[in-house]
């Protein structure tokens, strides 16, 4: 998640939502320590962190990147809701939430919920099932030779 091109001291209210919420993400993960690096600390305060649409605008190697920031949070004992659209990141998921059946007034009911292949599984009753098995199945199938 790169934010190179921002200058030291930049007054926050020029940024963007999405840098904004890039920087929440890493002032978080600063405080996120490794237990075998620092030894025994006192028990952390545990955070739930929301987050909307998180990959938009991100290039792909800092989706790769905001995914294991977000298993660096929870491993740490903190909890991530990420509303999403990105097959990367739902594939990531521990559990999904799927609204539906349609969007706007034709959606707001859970029409799928579980870890991705049971989303993938239930493809009849969930669009995001359809389009998150044949993710699923493409991720896991092995590379053509010479690739």
């Amino acid at each position: 998640m790169s934010l190179g091109y921002l200058t030291l001291g930049q007054p926050s209210p020029t940024l963007s939502g999405g840098e904004a919420q890039r920087i929440k993400l890493v002032t978080a993960l600063s405080k996120v320590r490794d237990d075998v690096a620092h030894g025994p600390r006192p028990k952390p305060k545990h955070t739930l962190y929301v987050l909307d649409e998180p990959t938009v605008g991100l290039h792909m190697a800092d989706v790769e990147k905001l995914i294991h920031v977000l298993h660096r949070l929870v491993a740490a004992g903190n909890t991530a809701v990420v509303v999403e659209h990105n097959l990367d990141v739902m594939a990531e998921a521990d559990w999904i939430l799927d609204l539906g059946p349609e969007a706007g007034d034709g959606g707001g009911r859970i029409v799928a919920q579980g870890a991705p292949a049971q989303i993938a599984r239930r493809k009849k009753q969930s669009h995001t099932g359809r389009v998150l098995e044949e993710f699923l199945r493409q991720r896991t199938r092995p590379a053509a030779p010479g690739r």
